[in-house]
């Protein structure tokens, strides 16, 4: 069997099928990836600043078209009821509560329009609830930012019981019960800018995106290539037991030698 696989002509078959075993095996990952691709979140449309009261209402949830856009609004900052947001990481998208235990705090502050609703907003983020920066300024400010959906109060693993003032959720059901004067209008904006402006670390929010659609196309390209790298196998396979039923072959059609005659003496 060994000297079968080492003839001379094998060896190159064993050497082609390494080299295709290895290109197809690449070409169908490379496929599959961009199958993947095609399936994350895109960067949708990402148009100039609106008024938040063009977006949002009183009682009514933040529609979908409306999420990460880009909004203004002025108004007053109501400091008394400011409240912080525990156990929280300068990002939106990061985990809260249990996860992010000890890591800092967003500062929500509820926004008084002219029309005497309320907007919360996430003015930025501070490491600890005695920072200096906590302090909302006071007058009309205008702030520039990204809406955002009310959280749910289970969207964290909460770490156990928080001091008075703060908070484990941006949460509008919640928010009613905390700011009961006010009309609080649904979701709130994390603040990008702010005028005038703010001495606190921003909060990151990335812009709208849109679901992908996954191209299935390029899913059957990687199966095909995967495929022929098993046909190569199988070929492979039965040249190999070919080659070696041939050899034996051979091998049983030669005729044995002859023993030499044994010499007779007269």
């Amino acid at each position: 069997m060994l000297r079968t696989l080492l003839a001379p002509r094998l060896v190159a078959l064993h050497l082609l099928v390494i080299g295709v075993l290895v290109s197809f095996t690449f070409l169908g990952r490379w496929q599959l990836g961009v199958f993947e691709a095609s399936g994350a979140p895109k960067r949708a449309p990402d148009p100039a600043p609106v008024a938040v009261t063009e977006l949002t209402q009183v009682g009514q949830h933040v529609s979908g078209t409306a999420i990460s856009r880009k909004v203004t609004a002025t108004g007053t900052y109501d400091a008394a009821h400011q409240l912080l947001v525990a156990d929280r990481v300068a990002d939106v998208a990061a985990p809260g509560g249990r996860a992010a235990r000890g890591s800092g705090f967003w500062l929500l502050t509820p926004l008084r329009l002219a029309d005497g609703t309320v907007v919360p907003v996430v003015r930025g983020w501070v490491p600890r609830a005695d920072d200096p920066a906590t302090a909302a300024p006071e007058g009309a400010v205008t702030v520039t930012g990204r809406l955002r959906p009310a959280e749910q109060t289970d969207d964290v693993m909460r770490s156990g019981n928080l001091p008075r003032g703060q908070v484990a959720t941006v949460s509008t059901a919640e928010l009613i019960n905390l700011w009961p004067d006010a009309r609080v209008r649904d979701g709130f904006v994390v603040a990008a800018a702010q005028e005038p402006p703010s001495r606190v670390t921003p909060v990151a929010v990335s812009p709208p995106t849109v679901g992908g659609g996954f191209t299935w196309r390029n899913l059957a390209y990687a199966l095909q290539w995967w495929i022929f790298a098993l046909f190569a196998v199988y070929m492979w396979f039965h040249f190999v037991r070919d080659a070696q039923r041939g050899r034996r072959e051979r091998e049983d059609a030669e005729p044995e030698p002859s023993e030499p005659a044994a010499h007779v003496e007269a």
